[in-house]
């Protein structure tokens, strides 16, 4: 075993499908040896999107959907691994987030549940399974999420420069990197989970790309007005979302139902880019350099009204910065894995919440 080799399995809110990533962490600075990206089949994404609302014989189908969400990180590792050339037997362990279906941190009984049975997955695999790393946090008093602005601190920290690393995933979140304090993260609205819902309900496909779509409607300024409005988007950080509060029952609650679909996903994309923009230029209005990542990294369209609205700030994708855009989160977990087996923590209580530093997440030895 080279105990340097790590594999992080980042399955997101966007329902997608699963990223995996390979990563060596023999030098100071971490490197993406191989990536793989397996895709949910219709019925497993619908699935799991059902679950995310109360539905019939919930505790079942939860099981069930894991358990076969535990095949599909074993085919995405079996693929990975050949792609890469490397045997099971070098990895040291695997970092698999799960699949969240439901996040509800900011109660006196707050919880966080992720799909995925790290004990099958253990099994499939023959490799050690790091999973379940929201929990420890949460015990701790902590939201549990966002996770991955430690990983930020580490790979992009810098003394000399205030950087904002932006998530654009299905729910977007930033990650503020000051030389002049301590790091600061949270989820400041949705990403691509509304847009791509609208997209799907209207279209037949699972995301607008590059906002093709939204780029020949309008944005309707009152529905905008309204979103914005909503009591999250003006809550203080630190502070996680998910799917229980943006959701399609949200966003039809705004609606009158004469809307034309084109002009409702050209305001969803606008109501991305405000609540990215406007949480940047109210806690951050000195940063000096903005680095997106996430599948909203590569919607141009909104990038490009992202851009329009900091004037005067740089705004880049983060392979500027040596990692790809599209495989931050799994890189994230490989390390959070990493964090886990060396006994250091893993989570940053400035960003969630929590009482202290804690260690992040559940063994599952092969």
């Amino acid at each position: 075993m080279r105990e340097s080799l790590y594999i992080g399995i980042m399955s997101g809110t966007s329902l997608d499908g699963v990223d995996a990533a390979l990563v060596d962490f023999n030098s100071s600075t971490p490197s993406l040896v191989q990536t793989y990206f397996l895709a949910y089949d219709k019925y497993l994404r619908e699935q799991l999107l059902a679950l995310n609302q109360a539905g019939y014989d919930e505790l079942h189908r939860a099981a069930l959907l894991s358990n076969k969400l535990s095949r599909s990180y074993a085919d995405a590792v079996e693929g990975l691994l050949g792609k890469s050339g490397i045997s099971s037997q070098s990895i040291t362990a695997i970092g698999c987030h799960g699949q969240t279906v439901r996040h509800c941190p900011q109660s006196e009984s707050a919880y966080s549940i992720q799909l995925g049975n790290a004990a099958l997955l253990a099994e499939l695999t023959g490799i050690t399974v790091v999973a379940d790393f929201r929990n420890r946090d949460i015990a701790a008093g902590g939201q549990g999420a966002p996770l991955v602005p430690a990983f930020h601190q580490v790979m992009f920290g810098r003394p000399e420069k205030h950087r904002i690393i932006v998530n654009i995933g299905g729910i977007a979140n930033i990650t503020s990197l000051s030389p002049k304090g301590e790091v600061i993260g949270f989820d400041c609205g949705p990403g691509n989970i509304l847009m791509d819902a609208w997209c799907l309900q209207h279209k037949g496909s699972i995301y607008d790309h590059n906002g093709s779509w939204a780029e020949t409607g309008c944005i309707i300024p009152g529905l905008l007005e309204a979103l914005l409005a909503f009591s999250f988007f003006s809550l203080p950080p630190p502070k996680s979302t998910g799917r229980e509060m943006f959701n399609s029952e949200w966003l039809k609650s705004y609606l009158h139902g004469k809307e034309s679909p084109k002009d409702v996903q050209a305001t969803l994309l606008r109501l991305s880019v405000e609540a990215i923009a406007q949480s940047i230029k109210f806690h951050f209005p000195e940063v000096e350099e903005i680095y997106l990542c996430g599948g909203g990294a590569r919607n141009g369209k909104l990038v490009a009204e992202l851009e329009a609205a900091l004037p005067g700030k740089s705004v880049n994708l983060t392979d500027m910065l040596g990692i790809d855009a599209d495989w931050m989160e799994a890189f994230a977990f490989a390390w959070l894995a990493k964090q886990t087996i060396s006994k250091v923590p893993g989570n940053l209580p400035s960003v969630t919440g929590a009482q202290g530093h804690r260690i992040l997440g559940a063994i599952y030895t092969a």
